[in-house]
């Protein structure tokens, strides 16, 4: 029985032992799909399946000499197989083996982060559902705009997340090819029916034209899909960031027993997962970048390509799945202070409602701009005065001459500004 690896943890997709692993797979589908063509005894390919071992430590022992990845792994495995294992690998070329065994990797890999991303789609539908009616001030550049709700603005997290989970799969449908087509993707010494089988059995579909490898355009849509998982996630990080310092303090990261928060300031509870978050995200852009920059090789092929992938593969894949658990962590258990979120919307009292105001002057008959220059006269000595704008308006004969004392009140009333959460909240979750 040959282990498939079906869905591992991150470390172990990308183990020597599961890479190797997979590449004896492709190794010995090969050799089956050949034996029920006739072209290898069965005899053989059965002994293969029952002896061939794979020793991670041999083969990098051989690999010292031959100084050839493939030809090491293969000289290991036959040493477990004895006579029969001349019958791998015939008519093949390394990448047949390498290029499909990472295919059957990526696939491992794509699996697994959806259904990580998936876990903290309904984290963030639980997060944005109990805090729908939480009032928090909205800011544009930093600065108090209008009134929004905290379970709006995870609800705009929600929906980012679900789409990062549907670019996955397209990158998981993308990935997921292998190609037996020898040295420069003829198939001369091979019968398209190997390649077929190999990839079927493998979970992967055979790649139309291949070179002497699977076209790295694939790659690069992998790794863009991990960098825009990333930044999907520094999004969240950033604003949870922001939401903790000191002079907002309207969410904070969990805080455990016994944890520090600085070696000098015992007073200190610091945001570091999410700043822990937004650093690795610009890792996952790098690695995008490279993997761009592979998509273009010499003819054929070069090896240029292969030695950033050895690197980034394994690096970008469990830096993703890290960051997906830590936000999952991060958002289980965030501390959300809806008392500091309505003192911070009182800061500037009912300026806020200036856009309201607006629009009402100019149902009125008003022209936009001269609506706006009172409503800002308005608010500018609303905020001098350190009085209401309410109040300001209330004491206004021009704005009286055109809204009557409860258009005015209705105007600064919070509750009007959600009318329509519930609308929102209905077409995002839907029978969610």
């Amino acid at each position: 029985m040959i282990p498939r690896y079906t869905k591992p943890e991150m470390a172990a997709i990308w183990s020597d032992e599961n890479r190797f692993q997979q590449m004896l797979n492709v190794e010995i589908f090969a050799a089956e799909a050949m034996s029920k063509l006739g072209a290898v005894p069965k005899k053989a390919v059965d002994t293969v399946k029952k002896k061939a071992k794979i020793n991670v430590a041999r083969i990098n022992e051989i690999e010292l000499t031959v100084k050839h990845d493939v030809i090491a792994f293969l000289s290991a495995v036959v040493e477990t197989t004895g006579p029969a294992g001349r019958f791998l690998h015939l008519g093949m070329t390394s990448s047949d083996v390498l290029d499909t065994a990472t295919g059957a990797q990526m696939r491992q890999a794509t699996i697994l982060l959806i259904d990580e991303t998936k876990k903290l789609a309904v984290i963030l539908a639980k997060l944005a559902k109990k805090y729908k009616m939480t009032p928090i001030m909205g800011r544009t550049h930093g600065v108090h705009a209008e009134p929004t709700t905290f379970g709006l603005k995870v609800a705009g997290w929600y929906t980012e997340i679900q789409r990062t989970v549907e670019r996955l799969k397209f990158a998981l449908e993308t990935v997921s090819y292998g190609k037996i087509s020898g040295a420069v993707g003829t198939m001369a010494h091979l019968d398209p029916r190997v390649e077929k089988y190999v990839c079927q059995k493998l979970g992967l579909k055979p790649e139309p034209v291949s070179t002497q490898i699977v076209p790295r355009d694939r790659h690069s849509v992998y790794f863009s899909t991990i960098a825009q998982l990333g930044a999907a996630l520094e999004r969240i990080a950033v604003e949870i960031r922001h939401l903790q310092r000191t002079e907002v303090a309207e969410a904070e990261e969990p805080f455990t027993k016994g944890q520090k928060g600085s070696s000098a300031m015992p007073h200190k509870r610091n945001p570091i997962i999410s700043e822990n978050i937004c650093g690795l995200a610009r890792l996952l852009r790098g690695y995008a970048v490279t993997a761009l920059e592979n998509c273009a090789l010499w003819h054929e092929r070069d090896i240029s390509h292969s030695s950033t992938e050895r690197i980034m593969l394994p690096d970008a894949s469990t830096v993703a799945h890290y960051m997906l658990k830590r936000m999952q962590y991060l958002l289980e258990g965030l501390n959300v202070y809806p008392e500091n979120m309505t003192a911070n919307l009182n800061k500037t009292k009912d300026v806020i409602f200036s856009g309201t105001l607006l629009l009402s002057l100019v149902d009125k008959g008003l022209s936009r701009e001269a609506a706006y220059a009172m409503v800002q006269a308005a608010a500018f000595a609303a905020r001098a005065g350190k009085v209401s704008l309410e109040e300001v308006c209330l004491n206004s004969p021009d704005i009286k001459k055109y809204l009557s004392a409860a258009e005015i009140k209705r105007d600064c009333d919070l509750n009007q500004q959600y009318k329509n959460v519930n609308y929102i909240f209905k077409r995002t979750f839907k029978n969610k």
